[in-house]
């Protein structure tokens, strides 16, 4: 029996295809590693799981195996009659064939709920690396009803997304995944473990969604609007970048800043969620009209 490397290249070589560099095609070729990832994310069979970009099919055949329902999304339609020929007869498996940034997911979910009785939506994937922050952004934007999301990503995002707000490894979408996720990284899979290999190593990381969000804001709009201004300019304080951007007096905003007892030459980086959403709420009552 071939392993999944050498089935792999069969099926690319017999298709006439190629990995898609302009997609990040990489395919993934240790089982072990798929089906840690589903282990991880506790797929059962009362789940259905969203997959965004399934590819040739590598983490779909384990998930349904296990899964309720899978729905997979992929943009490549190079890859649908490589799904189709695997999975079309089985009943859990439902396939489209669209870009998941045009897909309508509110719709998507609340039919699985309404029509198959699903109570659980995941997201489980192997992501393209060049959109993983829109598609996660989307996601959560989005307020979806989804338990959790269970993705490859490149390393050095998924330290990103995992950090704690105000630690070096924090972004703009640091705050966004901190305020609605429990996130962790539960897999470091080193480049080798792919077809062709990427010139990155890559991680699996896990977004459990809260509830509620973790903080209490008065504008949420606003907040996240702060938080992108202010690691708009990474190596300028804060003070400067929130004055050059004209949101307020700078006068004004120095009292703030020391108000939350923030020096005048902090960053943005260096400021937690909580100091954020403080600053959101004083900068609303100051902001030049």
């Amino acid at each position: 029996m071939k392993n999944l490397e050498e089935q792999t290249k069969q099926i690319l070589k017999e298709s006439h295809l190629y990995a898609n560099k302009k997609l990040g095609q990489n395919f993934l070729i240790n089982e072990q590693i798929v089906e840690n990832i589903i282990e991880h994310a506790k797929v059962n069979d009362s789940d259905c799981i969203i997959e965004i970009g399934p590819g040739i099919g590598t983490l779909t055949e384990a998930l349904l195996k296990k899964a309720g329902r899978v729905v997979c999304i992929e943009i490549d339609s190079n890859m649908i009659p490589i799904l189709e020929k695997k999975f079309l007869r089985n009943p859990k498996f439902e396939l489209i064939n669209k870009d998941i940034l045009k897909v309508d997911l509110k719709e998507l979910i609340d039919n699985q709920k309404e029509m198959h009785g699903f109570t659980t939506i995941k997201v489980v994937a192997n992501l393209p690396y060049y959109i993983t922050t829109p598609i996660l952004m989307k996601l959560l934007e989005e307020k979806l009803q989804i338990e959790s999301i269970t993705v490859m990503v490149q390393k050095e995002v998924a330290q990103r997304l995992a950090a704690i707000p105000g630690d070096e490894h924090t972004g703009a979408i640091t705050h966004t995944i901190y305020y609605y996720t429990e996130p962790s990284i539960i897999m470091h899979v080193p480049k080798e473990n792919f077809v062709p290999i990427p010139k990155v190593d890559s991680a699996v990381l896990q977004l459990k969604i809260l509830k509620k969000p973790r903080i209490e804001v008065e504008d949420e709009k606003f907040f996240f609007e702060l938080i992108k201004t202010a690691f708009s300019q990474k190596r300028k304080t804060l003070l400067n970048v929130l004055n050059n951007a004209n949101l307020i007096r700078k006068e004004n905003l120095i009292e703030i800043l020391k108000e939350l007892n923030l020096s005048e030459k902090i960053r943005g980086e260096k400021i937690t969620i909580e100091q954020f959403a403080m600053l959101a709420k004083l900068l609303k009552n100051h902001t030049v009209k």
